[in-house]
């Protein structure tokens, strides 16, 4: 009560004395015949605010750092999180990039520390099969009902424990079902359908009915990119070639001709093609698309973006897509369709309803879907432009001799500059963007994960399925411009098959980056999925009106 009704004196004393003062001033002010200016010395201003202060509820910031590993590991120790610790559902996070927008933010830093060793993909429960969840008796590809050559293929390769979506994704695609499927980058999505399509296109070799007409395309699987391309296809060859299927590999950028001799020696049982250039092939009727058995579309996020949507539209209008499972078998079949990805954009329903029955298809959601993966450490370090090429050669320098790493750019240009850049500085590297010659990109990706080079200087175009189990270390030199993009980068550490979990390096200057990272930061202390990435895959877009614009 004293100090109550000390403060309360104080402060009438103040405003007492304030008053006297500015009588004063305003009395000599008019008799100077100058202007009339309050000027109040500043003591007496630090007196009243101080006063002032002490009346303010104070609120103590909740600690939470507790014993054990942090989850979030930052510059100043009181901002540090416990990985023990979990915010009550209206509890505000105090995070550790809230000032970053400030000039003087810059040299801040915080980390994201991985909280499990081994990816959440990697599990022995199986969704198709409860009884199997046993830990000695772990589920294997034999409980998938693949042929016997297929485990022994795999077993050779080191593959014996299917991933989570493998075990959701094989058993429907095997039962005739169409099916999309979100999982997060690096659960083997490509395996779970490349699998049942080599298995079922192998069965259906012993069907008379199926050989009275002359061979067609039996399968084709859609890609955005030629090095995608590529990379699938060598895993087709792989498990496909010791059953006699033959694949064959159809990209954009070199010319109608090289399209042209994909076909020459006859019609392949698998296609691996990019929109553009398998538009071509339709276009001149290298290849016939009405007695397709499979099509897949993988990398969604990208197919279904409005720079790939037109061609994807005129492809499908030249399948027959089945709506039930019924439609797959016997001599008038239809095509089975697989989406895959790791993101899905809203318009992914309105484009299949137009080919297909989003009802009867069958839906694989992962648990970490849009979440960051807990088993990669992520480091935000807020530096100036001027800095980042330092901090990245740094960065280089400190790495483990012979670990892959990603450094990725916002756009062509600067993967050129920091390209010279790094020649000047001494260090070996390669460049991929899409601007490049088809001639010049051929075989840049392949050097760089046979282990010639180590770092790849490159743009979203090497974000997007390629495998980089040699990768262990992601430095996002331009901060990505969304949330999708940021996962797809992160996603190409820590991948099924990796001998580490790695790590991502982010580099965040201007202040449209420090919205982003807030927003990752959030999510991560939340323990919750990143905003704004959910979509209503079964439900069509509402159709724009003429007179609107996008």
């Amino acid at each position: 009560m004293l100090s109550v009704k000390a403060s309360r004196a104080a402060l009438l004393v103040s405003r007492q004395t304030l008053l006297l003062v500015g009588r004063l001033l305003l009395q000599s002010s008019a008799e100077a015949g100058g202007p009339q200016v309050i000027r109040v010395p500043r003591r007496l201003q630090e007196r009243a605010e101080n006063v002032k202060q002490a009346r303010r509820p104070r609120t103590a910031m909740v600690s939470t750092v507790r014993a054990g590993k942090l989850l979030i590991k930052s510059k100043n120790p009181q901002l540090n999180q416990s990985a023990a610790y979990t915010l009550g559902k209206f509890e505000e996070p105090v995070l550790a990039s809230k000032g970053w927008k400030h000039k003087k933010s810059f040299g801040d830093y915080f980390t994201i520390n991985s909280t499990q060793d081994l990816p959440p993909f990697l599990t022995r429960r199986c969704p198709e099969h409860p009884g199997h969840e046993d830990p000695k008796q772990p589920i294997t590809f034999q409980s998938l009902k693949l042929c016997p050559e297929m485990i022994e293929l795999l077993r050779n390769d080191g593959i014996v424990q299917p991933t989570t979506v493998q075990l959701q994704a094989v058993p429907k695609l095997l039962r005739g079902h169409n099916l999309l499927c979100a999982a997060e980058t690096g659960s083997g999505k490509t395996l779970s359908y490349l699998l049942p399509v080599i298995e079922k296109l192998n069965k259906d070799r012993g069907v008379p009915e199926l050989h009275d007409f002359e061979p067609h395309v039996r399968s084709v699987v859609l890609v955005p990119s030629r090095e995608l391309a590529e990379q699938v296809a060598s895993v087709a060859k792989v498990y496909g070639g010791p059953f006699g299927l033959k694949v064959k590999v159809v990209g954009g950028g070199r010319g109608v001709g090289k399209i042209k001799v994909a076909f020459a020696g006859g019609a392949p049982d698998i296609v691996v093609a990019t929109p553009g250039a398998l538009y071509k092939a339709l276009k001149r009727c290298y290849l016939n698309m009405d007695e397709l058995s499979f099509l897949v579309i993988d990398e969604a996020d990208t197919m279904f973006d409005p720079s790939f949507a037109g061609l994807l539209q005129s492809i499908l209008a030249h399948a027959r897509v089945a709506s039930d499972p019924s439609e797959t078998v016997g001599p008038c079949r239809k095509a089975q369709l697989a989406v895959v990805g790791a993101t899905f954009p809203g318009g992914v329903g309105e484009v299949l309803g137009q080919v297909t029955d989003l009802g009867n298809m069958a839906v694989i959601k992962s648990q970490m879907l849009h979440f960051l993966m807990p088993h990669v450490k992520q480091m935000f370090l807020k530096v100036r432009g001027a800095d980042k090429l330092l901090e990245l050669h740094e960065a280089l320098k400190a790495a483990q001799e012979g670990t892959g790493i990603l450094v990725f750019c916002n756009g062509s240009a600067t993967v050129n500059w920091l390209g010279y850049a790094l020649e000047d500085l001494r260090m070996r590297h390669v460049r991929l963007q899409g601007e490049m010659p088809a001639s010049m990109r051929a075989g840049i990706f392949q050097a760089f994960q046979k282990g010639l080079v180590d770092v790849l200087v490159c743009t979203d175009i090497a974000s997007r399925g390629l495998d980089t189990q040699r990768v262990g270390l992601v430095i996002n030199y331009d901060f990505p411009t969304s949330h999708t993009d940021y996962v797809h980068r992160a996603g190409r550490v820590g991948r099924a098959g990796s001998s580490s979990c790695g790590a991502v390096l982010s580099f965040v200057t201007h202040p449209w980056d420090v919205e982003l990272v807030q927003s990752i930061e959030t999510a991560a202390r939340r323990r919750t999925s990143l905003p704004g990435m959910e979509s209503a895959i079964r439900e069509p877009a509402p159709r724009m009106d003429s007179n609107e614009h996008p």
